[in-house]
């Protein structure tokens, strides 16, 4: 069992948030979060890549000089990729890098993650966190009384909160979810990560619920 204090806006100390992460994920897998992370960075991937091969290259195709005779090596076109200015020998084509791991593993990831960041003392839970207007000056004294601040952060909000997401998205490293929308490679990636207490029990919420779920499905009863 982890004890997490709760501050308030002023980095004041208002109260403290038990959770076991063994609740959230009963084991850390490094391989699993590995995929996790390599498929969600290949799905970023552009793939529009695209060199010429000879066949695409402008100019003529007829051989350069004979073949016998000359004393020089055998030549074929001036498009030939061992020429400057020729194609490509093995040219690089568009293609799509993007796949899928299975939902489970994929939930089990983001778990995983994020009761690894728990475990290692990089959350950081907050009472509340919502303005009545957007306030960058505002939000990054908050994150500065929380000692956040120079340095990459995920804020992970119980829902979408229009103000509090603009309130925050100008500030350099940090950036704004829900917790629905929250995965193995944005829990990872930023240094520390601030939530507020109540997204942080939605989250572990859901989280049991869906190991529940998943165990049914599993069962052999289920089948």
């Amino acid at each position: 069992m982890v004890s997490l204090p709760i501050y308030d806006r002023t980095g004041a100390e208002v109260g403290q948030y038990e959770i076991d992460p063994a609740r959230l994920a009963p084991r850390i897998s490094k391989q699993l979060l590995h995929d996790a992370v390599v498929m969600y960075r290949n799905n970023l991937r552009q793939g529009s890549v695209k060199t010429k091969t000879r066949s695409e290259i402008s100019g003529t195709s007829q051989k350069m000089y004979r073949q016998k005779g000359t004393g020089r090596a055998r030549a074929g076109t001036r498009r030939s990729g061992v020429r400057r200015g020729g194609g490509h020998i093995h040219a690089r084509q568009p293609r799509d890098w993007s796949y899928r791991l299975p939902k489970k593993a994929l939930r089990a990831a983001t778990r995983m993650a994020l009761a690894a960041r728990i475990a290692d003392e990089e959350v950081t839970l907050i009472d509340k966190l919502a303005f009545e207007q957007p306030r960058t000056s505002e939000a990054a004294s908050i994150l500065e009384a929380l000692k956040l601040n120079g340095t990459t952060v995920l804020v992970a909000l119980p829902d979408h909160d229009v103000n509090t997401y603009r309130s925050l998205r100008n500030l350099a490293g940090v950036s704004v979810a829900p917790v629905a929308e929250l995965n193995a490679l944005s829990v990872l990636s930023p240094k520390r990560l601030l939530m507020t207490a109540s997204a942080l029990k939605a989250f572990e919420e859901a989280a049991i619920g869906g190991r529940a779920e998943e165990s049914e499905t599993s069962s052999p009863a289920a089948e």
